[in-house]
């Protein structure tokens, strides 16, 4: 099992959270992003730059995760994905995407696009709190714990 993060838009304090869970698991732990990421020194952390343009990063980590893998992304589309090839996948806020909930969540996604595109402000998500840190924490911890069983 390997961890990639839709590294982007991923919180820095979710990126610290995973350093850390990676060292001390020994699970190989990739951030893909458009953008030169700075990752601690460790064999078993690694980042891939990968060229600008929408949904780049996304499309590497899809191609390369296998069955089995867990990503960490916000990107719902992504998720899907996720989903589709076997992998699990957790947002930020310590939420697992599903196959019970991805059709719902695709579909309001694209309702508050319609909406947004329509010029209805419809604000943004919550600014990320402590509490959603610790189940990120949390949802991570336990997935990791029956994984590695």
């Amino acid at each position: 099992m390997q961890i990639w993060v839709d590294a982007d838009a991923c919180p820095a304090v979710v990126k610290e959270i995973l350093y850390r869970v990676a060292e001390r698991t020994q699970l190989q732990l990739t951030l893909v992003a458009n953008q030169l990421l700075r990752v601690p020194p460790s064999r078993f952390i690694r980042s891939v730059q990968v060229p600008s343009g929408a949904d780049v990063a996304d499309q590497e980590i899809v191609r390369l995760l296998t069955a089995g893998d867990l990503v960490v992304t916000g990107d719902i589309p992504l998720a899907s994905d996720v989903l589709k090839k076997g992998g699990f996948a957790l947002n930020p806020r310590g939420e697992f995407y599903t196959n019970d909930n991805i059709a719902q969540m695709l579909t309001m996604r694209a309702f508050m696009d319609e909406l947004r595109g329509s010029g209805v402000d419809t604000g943004g998500p919550a600014a990320y709190s402590q509490s959603d840190r610790q189940s990120f924490a949390n949802s991570l911890d336990r997935h990791l714990r029956k994984q590695i069983k």
